[in-house]
């Protein structure tokens, strides 16, 4: 697994980043990964309850060096138990406003501020539902095109923002990665928290909680969803980890393991 971010406090400027970036967001997502060797006790003080999580597999479409990654793009495809198969092209990091007017109004493309303890990001997501069926398996074992998973806006947004001459068909499939999902109201908190919880093929796990809120409510909620969970005995200065950079390195890095034997 890679290094890991250790916690600390936004600076001022970074504050004013957060706060200029937020007034053209759509919504924010505040987050804090649980150090693994804390997991147990904070399933058991927030009390979760497993069984009552959605179990899910998520795929991403790179190449194996990740050059899609290292252009901020983001393609993701995800199996959920008892719903559709659902789609997302990500952009990240962006400036709200230099987005085209016609894009920003799209009803599928959500434009998100993500904060954690020590860093944040805003990202632009154009999603897609695939509705009931088996479109998403069929792709990851190679009986289905990747492209054909994907709207003709979110095609048009991957090929505007993609290093030229890499369609998606021309990416490799990453995963799955198993997660489970759950969407509780802890005891003391008035507010819904979310908490993912990954399992890589390694054995390794990220357990991430996370609160979504609006725009103007961010700081408000931030400090309320702190001081709540530091009351609950909840790790706020464990190392921060990324979901998605930890699958992309985890499955990139044996692609090409295997391509040197």
């Amino acid at each position: 697994m890679p290094a890991a971010t250790r916690q600390s406090r936004l600076t001022d400027t970074q504050l004013e980043e957060v706060l200029a970036l937020t007034k053209d967001a759509d919504s924010v997502e505040l987050k804090l990964t649980v150090p693994d060797s804390e997991r147990r006790s904070t399933v058991t003080a927030l009390g979760m309850d497993p069984l009552e999580a959605q179990i899910r597999q998520v795929y991403f479409f790179d190449t194996p060096d990740l050059a899609l990654n290292t252009h901020g793009v983001v393609v993701r495809a995800r199996r959920v138990q008892g719903r559709g198969d659902d789609t997302v092209v990500k952009l990240r990091p962006i400036v709200p406003g230099a987005l085209p007017p016609s894009l920003r109004k799209a009803k599928t493309m959500v434009v998100e501020v993500d904060a954690m303890p020590g860093g944040y990001v805003c990202s632009a997501s154009f999603k897609g539902a695939l509705g009931p069926g088996d479109a998403v398996k069929q792709v990851a074992a190679g009986d289905r095109a990747i492209r054909k998973l994907y709207s003709k806006e979110q095609r048009a947004f991957y090929a505007a923002h993609a290093p030229d001459g890499l369609g998606l068909d021309d990416l490799s499939v990453l995963g799955p990665i198993t997660v489970l999902k759950l969407k509780f109201s802890p005891t003391g908190y008035d507010r819904r928290l979310v908490a993912e919880l990954w399992f890589y093929p390694d054995g390794s796990r990220i357990l991430e909680l996370s609160t979504k809120c609006a725009p103007a409510e961010g700081f408000q909620v931030a400090a309320q969803t702190r001081a709540f969970l530091a009351g609950k005995g909840v790790d706020l200065y464990g190392e921060q980890q990324t979901k998605t950079k930890t699958a992309l390195e985890y499955f990139a890095g044996t692609q090409n393991a295997a391509a040197t034997t």
